[in-house]
């Protein structure tokens, strides 16, 4: 199991998985140009995409969808409360919140999740024995959300927004309190809370995502997780990092000795 978070951020989210030969596309907000130009930087054909499946409607999540699944006749994976908001496709699947399917060998688990849209989900991914979990744009951490956060190998976090920095930045009065409230972000603690919470001896990677570029910084954001996690006794993390809009991620490999259950998805 490979992946890269090609961007995140306000402005743009798109996270490459590829798992038992099948290539995916988590959400796709960057143009299809450069999300075809972050991913040949890594060595993969956009030719060989398999699908994309869709988080929520927002613009920062959707913008490349329409071309990328229009020229390389990629099916588009939504809920149909997504769906009515998507530009003409290849081909629309709708998936069930709370509902697995599978595409091909990889099953996967669509989860919800409180943010200010339709009916936004989270996923879980198992696929060769490896569980990967993308999460953000959640303004809380409920049951449905640890329970999909545990027993994973990898994870694509939110850690949007130190609360102090939100408070003094330069924000108008209603997007803070937005951002703060239940339907809009995950703060760094809450984010390193729910990675204590979780931990296990088998989670090696873990990337903070969707960090605001106003109330937040890369180094505090992972300063703010590690404090949480770093003396845990079955904190096994080998590598935790930040996404960014700039630039993709290495393309991380999840090892090779891990066991998971979806079941714990819920």
């Amino acid at each position: 199991m490979r992946f890269s978070v090609l961007s995140s951020g306000s402005k743009a989210n798109c996270t490459y998985l590829e798992a038992a030969g099948v290539r995916l596309l988590i959400d796709c907000g960057l143009s299809g140009l450069q999300t075809e130009r972050r991913l040949s930087s890594l060595g993969i054909d956009p030719a060989t995409l398999d699908a994309i499946l869709v988080t929520h409607e927002h613009s920062d999540h959707l913008h490349g969808v329409h071309t990328l699944s229009r020229k390389y006749r990629l099916p588009v994976y939504a809920n149909k409360a997504t769906a009515q908001f998507l530009k003409p496709l290849f081909n629309t699947i709708n998936f069930q919140s709370g509902e697995p399917f599978s595409i091909k060998e990889v099953r996967v688990a669509p989860f919800s999740i409180t943010h200010d849209a339709s009916d936004p989900v989270g996923f879980t991914f198992l696929a060769e024995g490896f569980k990967f979990v993308q999460v953000t744009d959640l303004g809380k951490v409920t049951p449905l959300v640890r329970d999909a956060a545990t027993n994973c190998n990898a994870i694509v976090l939110e850690s949007n927004h130190d609360p102090v920095m939100l408070s003094e930045c330069g924000y108008p009065w209603e997007l803070k309190q937005r951002i703060a409230s239940t339907h809009g972000h995950l703060s760094n603690h809450e984010a390193g809370s729910l990675l204590a919470e979780v931990m296990h001896p088998e989670l090696s990677h873990v990337v903070l995502a969707h960090l605001s570029e106003n109330s937040n910084t890369p180094d505090l954001a992972e300063r703010t997780v590690r404090g949480l996690i770093d003396d845990l006794a079955v904190s096994s993390v080998k590598y935790l990092t930040c996404a960014c809009i700039a630039q993709a991620t290495p393309l991380f490999e999840v090892g090779e000795e891990s066991v998971c259950e979806m079941a714990a998805t819920g």
